[in-house]
């Protein structure tokens, strides 16, 4: 890594902006189904479905950069 590319700023992404990504997703992906449900209860469940997935993937990438800084100050 360069000296330029470390001082770029890093755009965080936030717990609300990835719940949104994940219910755009699985809303296009199970599109198909639902007309099976009443639209209204699919929304729903699609919002707490996309709110716990949310949150495992926001500790996933917050423990990830963690571990990077650790191997960082090791390798010094």
């Amino acid at each position: 890594m360069t000296d330029t590319e470390k001082d770029l700023p890093v755009k965080r992404v936030t717990k609300k902006e990835i719940r949104r990504q994940v219910y755009e997703k699985l809303a296009g992906a199970l599109a198909e189904y639902k007309t099976g449900i009443n639209e209204k209860k699919f929304d729903n469940r699609l919002k707490k479905v996309s709110k716990v997935f949310a949150l495992d993937i926001a500790k996933a990438v917050k423990n990830g950069k963690r571990r990077n800084k650790k191997e960082d100050s090791t390798e010094n």
